[in-house]
C-alpha cells in the first residue's frame, strides 16, 4: 500500500515552494532581487512558486492514498510528478539566482580580466543547468522519487524548438539577398556532409555522427536537440556536441575579430563571416561587437546571418533521417523519411514560424518579435525635459564630433521630438518608414561611439537619445510569452539531459567528437573567409 513517508519529499518541496512564493509576495526580498535584476519577474516568480508547491502538495497526497496504476494520469502527472517539482525547483534557481550571480561576479572581475567570464564562456542557464545535472547525477545521484521525471527531459526539450518557430519570420531573410542565402546553405550542408565523413572516417558511432553533424552545420544547441530522436543519439553525445560547440565558438570569439581587421573586412564582411563561421548566438553577437562597435551594421548583418541557418533545421532533419537510414539498413522511401518518420515537433516549428512570418504575432519582418514602429504617435516622443536636454546639448556644440549624417539624425530628433520619417513625406509609408529607420540607425551609432569611447557625450544626453531609440522598438506580446515558454522548456530539458550524463558514459564517449568538432569548424572557418570576401558586398542590407 502507498505510504505517505515515500512522498515526503514531494511534500518537503511543494511547502517550500509555497512559503518561498508568500515571502515573495511580502516584498522582503525585493532588495535583493534589484541587487540580482530579477525584480521584474517577481509576480512571475510568485504565480509559479504557488502552482507549483500547490500541484506538488496535491500530487503528492493522491499518490500516498492511491494505488500505483498505469493510466494516463498516472502516466504523465503522479508518476513523473517528483521529478518535474525538482527540476523546476533547479531551473528557478538558476534562472533567478545563479544565473545573475555569475553575471555579477562576471562584471566585478572584469576590470582585472578585461573581459566578462559569463559572456566567454557562456555561461547562462543552459550551461548552468547542464552542469547542475551532470553534478547531482554524478555526486548524489538521482533520487528515485525523481527518476520517471527527469525522463521527461526529452519530451520537454522537443517543445522548446516548437516555440523557437515563433522568434524567426521568412520576410527577414528578404534583406539578405540571393548571395548570402546560398552562402548559408552551401556551408550548412557542405558542413553537415564533412562531418559525416569524419565520422566514417574515425569509425565514430553513427548516433554521435548524426547529432554533431546537425550541431556543428545547422544552429548549435536547437539543431542537437532537434535531431537527436531522429539520429537516436544518447544525452552524452548531446552534451558533446553542445561542449564542441560553445568551446570552438569561444576561439572563434578572438580568433575572428583579429583575422578580419587583420585582412580590411568591411563591417558587413565581417558580420557574414561571422554569422556562418560562429554558431552560437552569443558567441556571434560577441564577435561582432568587438571587431566593430561603433555602429550595429555588423552585429545586425551577422545575426541575420545566424538566424538563417534555423531556417535550413528540416532539411537537415531530413537529410539525417535518410542518411540514418541508410546507414542502419533501413528500407526507406519518401513517406518513411518524410511523412512516416519526420518529427512531429519540427512540423510544430514550422507551423509556428508559418504562422510567424504571416504576420499573425507580429508584424512578418519582425526578428524574435521585435519590430520597429517610426510613425508619428504621442507614444514615441521624447519627454520635454529630454527634449531641453538634446536642444541645449544642440546649442552648445556638444554634437560637433559625431559624423554628417548621425549629426542630420539628432537634429532631426530634436526638431520632430521623435524618430520618424520626413513629416512632408507622410502620406508615402515606404519612403516615410525608409528614412525613419535610417535615422534610427544613425542614433543607434552615436550610441555605440560613445559606448565605445569613441565620441563623449554627458549622462543625460546619451540617456535621452537612449530613451528616444528606444520608444521605437516594440517586442510583440504573444512572442515574448511563447520566448518565455521556450526558455523555461529549455531550462528544464537542459537539466534534466545533464542528469542522464555519468562518469562512465563520459569516459566511454572519449576525445573524437572534439577533434571531428574543430576539424569541421576550422574548414567551414576557412573557407566561408574566402567565400565572403570575394561573394558579400556592403549591399546586403539594402
Amino acid at each position: 500500500m502507498p505510504n505517505i513517508k515515500n512522498h515526503m519529499p514531494v511534500i518537503i518541496m511543494g511547502g517550500l515552494l509555497l512559503v518561498y512564493g508568500l515571502i515573495v509576495q511580502t516584498g522582503v526580498l525585493l532588495p535583493l532581487m534589484k541587487t540580482l535584476h530579477t525584480h521584474k519577474s517577481m509576480d512571475l516568480q510568485v504565480l509559479l512558486s504557488l502552482i507549483l508547491g500547490g500541484l506538488a502538495l496535491g500530487g503528492a497526497i493522491i499518490n500516498s492514498v492511491k494505488k500505483p496504476g498505469n493510466s494516463t494520469f498516472d502516466r504523465f502527472f503522479l508518476q513523473p510528478l517528483g521529478g518535474i517539482v525538482m527540476i523546476m525547483i533547479m531551473a528557478m534557481a538558476i534562472r533567478w539566482y545563479v544565473e545573475p550571480l555569475v553575471k555579477l561576479m562576471s562584471a566585478s572581475l572584469k576590470p582585472m580580466l578585461g573581459f566578462k567570464i559569463y559572456k566567454v564562456l557562456n555561461l547562462n542557464y543552459v550551461v548552468l543547468g547542464i552542469l547542475a545535472g551532470v553534478v547531482l547525477t554524478n555526486s548524489y545521484g538521482i533520487p528515485k522519487f525523481a527518476e520517471a521525471g527527469v525522463k521527461c527531459a526529452r519530451f520537454v526539450l522537443k517543445m522548446g524548438v516548437i516555440m523557437l518557430g515563433a522568434r524567426y519570420s521568412f520576410a527577414e531573410l528578404a534583406k539578405l539577398g540571393v548571395y548570402s542565402v546560398w552562402l548559408i546553405g552551401f556551408f550548412v550542408l557542405g558542413t553537415v556532409f564533412l562531418v559525416l565523413w569524419l565520422g566514417n572516417l574515425f569509425k565514430q558511432p553513427k548516433t554521435m555522427t548524426g547529432v554533431l553533424a546537425a550541431g556543428m552545420g545547422v544552429c548549435g544547441v536547437s539543431a542537437t536537440v532537434a535531431v537527436a530522436p531522429v539520429v537516436k543519439a544518447k544525452s552524452t553525445e548531446m552534451a558533446y556536441t553542445i561542449g564542441t560547440i560553445l568551446s570552438f565558438g569561444i576561439i572563434c570569439m578572438f580568433v575572428f575579430p583579429t583575422i578580419g581587421k587583420l585582412a580590411g573586412m568591411s563591417p558587413v564582411q565581417f558580420g557574414a563571416w561571422a554569422g556562418t563561421g560562429i554558431l552560437n548566438s552569443a558567441q556571434v553577437a560577441a564577435a561582432a561587437l568587438a571587431f566593430n562597435a561603433v555602429d550595429i551594421e555588423t552585429l545586425k548583418v551577422a545575426e541575420i546571418f545566424n538566424i538563417t541557418r534555423v531556417l535550413f533545421l528540416p532539411v537537415i532533419v531530413v537529410v539525417l533521417a535518410t542518411w540514418f537510414g541508410k546507414e542502419t539498413g533501413q528500407k526507406l522511401s519518401f513517406k518513411s523519411v518524410v511523412i512516416d518518420k519526420f518529427p512531429l515537433f519540427i512540423i510544430g516549428f514550422l507551423i509556428l514560424f508559418g504562422m510567424s512570418s504571416m504576420g499573425l504575432f507580429s508584424p512578418p519582418s519582425h526578428y524574435k518579435g521585435k519590430y520597429i514602429d517610426v510613425s508619428y504617435n504621442d507614444r514615441t516622443q521624447v519627454t520635454p525635459e529630454e527634449w531641453e536636454t538634446l536642444n541645449g546639448a544642440m546649442t552648445a556644440g556638444k554634437f560637433s564630433a559625431l559624423n554628417q549624417t548621425q549629426f542630420a539624425a539628432v537634429e532631426d530628433l530634436i526638431k520632430q521630438r521623435q524618430i520618424a520619417g520626413n513629416y512632408d513625406d507622410r502620406n508615402n509609408k515606404n519612403e516615410f518608414d525608409k528614412v525613419g529607420r535610417a535615422r534610427m540607425a544613425q542614433l543607434e551609432g552615436v550610441l555605440a561611439a560613445v559606448k565605445a569611447k569613441q565620441v563623449s557625450l554627458a549622462k543625460d544626453v546619451k540617456s535621452a537619445i537612449g530613451h528616444a531609440v528606444k520608444q521605437v522598438h516594440k517586442k510583440s506580446k504573444t512572442v515574448v510569452t511563447l520566448t518565455d515558454f521556450m526558455i523555461w522548456f529549455f531550462a528544464f530539458g537542459l537539466i534534466g539531459l545533464g542528469m542522464q550524463i555519468t562518469k562512465k558514459s563520459i569516459t566511454q564517449a572519449g576525445g573524437w567528437p572534439i577533434v571531428m568538432g574543430v576539424i569541421s569548424g576550422v574548414v567551414k572557418a576557412t573557407l566561408s573567409f574566402f567565400v565572403v570576401l570575394w561573394l558579400v558586398k556592403d549591399v546586403v542590407l539594402n
